[in-house]
C-alpha cells in the first residue's frame, strides 16, 4: 500500500520553505514567551493568500478559506473553556489553509505523535541544567501550560514535507 496525500507534491514543495521559517519562529516564540506573535500568523496566512492561487486550482484555493472559519469557531469554544490558548487557535486557523480536509483523518495520528513528542521533549529538557542555562529566560520552562507552538509549527512542516514526498 502506498501513501498518497491529496495535496499535490508541488504545493508541498512551494509552501515548505515558508512553513519552515514561520514554524520555527512560532515554536521559538512560544518556548521563549508562551506567545505566538500575530505577525507570524499574518505572515503564514499571507503566504497562502499570495502564493496559493499560483499553485492550487482556484476552486480548491477558494474552498480552503473555509478551513480557518471552522478552526476559529471550534478554537474559540476551546479557548473559552481554557483548553487552548488564543495564539494557538489563530495559528491553527492560518495553518489550516495549507491542509486539504481530504487528508485530515490520515494526519490525526501524526499530529498526536508530534504533540506527544513535543510534550515529552519539553518536559524532559527543562529539567536539564545546561539546556535551561542556554535559554534561562524562557517563560515555558516554569509554566504549567505547554507551549503548543512547539508542536504546531513542526507539524505544519511535517505535513508539507509529507505532501512533497507523497502528494498526489
Amino acid at each position: 500500500m502506498t501513501l498518497v496525500l491529496q495535496t499535490p507534491a508541488l504545493v508541498g514543495l512551494v509552501f515548505l520553505p515558508f512553513a519552515i521559517v514561520i514554524g520555527f519562529w512560532v515554536a521559538w516564540s512560544d518556548l521563549a514567551r508562551m506567545k505566538i506573535p500575530n505577525k507570524a500568523v499574518l505572515a503564514l496566512a499571507g503566504v497562502f493568500l499570495i502564493i496559493g492561487p499560483f499553485v492550487l486550482p482556484l476552486s480548491e484555493y477558494g474552498w480552503r478559506w473555509i478551513n480557518p472559519v471552522v478552526v476559529l469557531f471550534v478554537g474559540f469554544i476551546l479557548n473559552q473553556t481554557g483548553i487552548i490558548g488564543a495564539g494557538d487557535v489563530k495559528f491553527m486557523a492560518a495553518a489550516s489553509l495549507f491542509f486539504t480536509p481530504r487528508d485530515g483523518a490520515l494526519m490525526l495520528i501524526p499530529l498526536a505523535l508530534v504533540f506527544i513528542a513535543a510534550i515529552v521533549a519539553h518536559r524532559a529538557l527543562r529539567r536539564v541544567a545546561f539546556v535551561r542555562n542556554a535559554a534561562p529566560d524562557w517563560t515555558s520552562w516554569d509554566s504549567k501550560k505547554f507551549p503548543a507552538g512547539l508542536a504546531l509549527g513542526p507539524f505544519l512542516v511535517l505535513y508539507l514535507t509529507a505532501c512533497a514526498v507523497w502528494g498526489s
